[in-house]
């Protein structure tokens, strides 16, 4: 559970089925995903079609709850650097700290969500890390 005074954006990045979820959940914050959005209008199915919709309505959701002076955590795959980089450039903006969490998948779970394993595969290789 996190606690303090100071607004942050978490955001906790992984492929499909590491546990993204539960984890944000754990944090006792308001959450964000862009899987929100296929919950919310595609019957929960992932659609790759939609995808930067998705993307657009986390990322529009995360603001909104910064700008009402709410620590946040956003939580989607951000399998590179510039996918990271549009959130930190956001706290950046806004003057709030920011916080980058990497899950891995040790556990072998799975995606709740439905993504085909040629795409958790693609997003697998394209996975980077800048630990600075």
């Amino acid at each position: 559970m996190i606690e303090s005074n100071e607004i942050t954006l978490y955001a906790i990045r992984g492929l499909p089925g590491s546990g993204k979820t539960s984890f944000a959940k754990s944090l006792n914050l308001n959450f964000f995903e862009a899987d929100h959005y296929f919950e919310k209008f595609n019957n929960g199915k992932f659609d790759h079609k939609l995808l930067k919709k998705a993307h657009q309505y986390c990322y529009d959701l995360v603001k909104n709850e910064l700008l009402n002076k709410n620590s946040a955590v956003v939580s989607n795959t951000m399998t590179t650097v510039d996918e990271v980089l549009e959130y930190q450039n956001l706290a950046k903006e806004m003057g709030i700290k920011f916080v980058s969490i990497i899950l891995e998948n040790r556990h072998n779970g799975i995606s709740v969500y439905d993504v085909p394993k040629d795409s958790i595969e693609k997003m697998s290789e394209r996975f980077d890390i800048q630990l600075k």
